[in-house]
């Protein structure tokens, strides 16, 4: 058995003169969560719909745990389930009624149709609400329900656009849960998202698409470490009194940027990784009078890191797409550095 549950290679899908998807090639390991992420109209959602057969490829091809998803198309829907941003619904029906009608559409019978109806509304914490009508349900509830429906036959990959969409925190951090226990269970799962930082918390690599094209594929801590394509590093500054006046300094100050104005400072970049740049701008500033409580270097954010890539490409300049290696070759590498100590 192959350790690649996803397998895509020089895929494109074009629509006239419009190149939705243009190219791709990417990898990833069963077992794995991968985070997709891209700007509105990056082609995040025509890849997706290809991958879960419900789109085609211009040229290319796409393999689900081995399978082609062109000449296979059945093998394929049998081995994913597929959570889209938007899904229809039926009136006069209830969740129980729901879950039911899809598992029978399934091809479960009798006692095991029931069995695994109760088990996945037990798993999606919908057996309390089984009796609501499905299409008078709340933003999370109706996540929990597309969620528990892309379940029910058990699928190895799960495919995910924009699950969180629209959510509130409380139902965000539900999902990011059920989520987790599913990638513990050692299912794929392929999400797409513009919430970096749950992404960055819950997948092993993230995939970022700009135009068509990958731009970076790898995992996320790779990313908020070390400085900006341009040396730049991110510090932040809480000082005494009027937090503009840290604004206000930054403006005539070289080397220092404001990224974000906060209550009690700031968030500075400065264009340098050296500590000594750091320590000049420290000082400088309290030469200048500001009353400076807290100075401390931050990690790059998974938004800033993304800004940043784009950032590249309208320089002209290409990012390095590095794929993660494989779980067993992350394994292979504890072990030899274990060894080598």
């Amino acid at each position: 058995m192959s350790d690649i549950a996803i397998r895509v290679k020089n895929l494109k899908r074009h629509f006239g003169a419009l190149k939705a998807v243009d190219d791709l090639s990417f990898e990833v390991p069963r077992g794995s969560v991968c985070g997709f992420v891209g700007a509105n109209g990056a082609g995040k959602t025509t890849t997706m719909r290809i991958l879960a057969t419900l789109d085609y490829a211009t040229s290319g091809t796409v393999e689900i745990c081995g399978h082609n998803v062109i000449n296979a198309p059945t093998q394929v829907r049998s081995l994913i389930g597929w959570m889209p941003d938007d899904f229809g619904n039926y009136e006069n029906m209830t969740i129980l009624e729901y879950l039911d009608f899809y598992a029978r559409a399934l091809g479960y019978q009798g006692q095991e149709r029931m069995m695994r109806v109760q088990e996945v509304m037990e798993f999606a914490d919908l057996l309390d609400i089984s009796d609501r009508m499905s299409n008078k349900l709340s933003k999370g509830m109706t996540q929990r329900l597309c969620l528990g429906r892309s379940l029910l036959h058990d699928p190895e990959v799960l495919i995910m656009d924009e699950p969180a969409a629209g959510l509130d925190p409380k139902a965000r951090v539900e999902l990011k849960n059920l989520i987790r226990i599913l990638a513990e269970e050692g299912k794929t799962i392929f999400i797409s998202s513009h919430i970096l930082s749950e992404l960055g918390e819950m997948c092993d690599s993230l995939l970022f698409i700009n135009g068509g094209r990958i731009v970076h594929h790898g995992d996320a801590e790779s990313l908020k470490h070390g400085s900006d394509h341009a040396g730049g590093v991110f510090y932040d500054v809480q000082v005494v009194g009027e937090a503009r006046a840290l604004a206000d300094w930054a403006v005539t100050s070289p080397y220092v940027e404001l990224v974000d104005e906060r209550k009690r400072g700031g968030r500075i970049r400065i264009d340098s990784n050296e500590p000594e740049q750091a320590a000049k701008v420290l000082s400088r500033m309290i030469k200048d009078g500001l009353q400076v409580v807290e100075f401390h270097k931050e990690q790059r954010n998974l938004e800033d890191a993304f800004i940043d890539i784009l950032g590249q490409i309208d320089e002209g300049q290409v990012p390095q797409v590095s794929p993660p290696p494989l779980p067993n070759q992350r394994a292979k590498e504890t072990a030899n550095v274990e060894v080598n100590q």
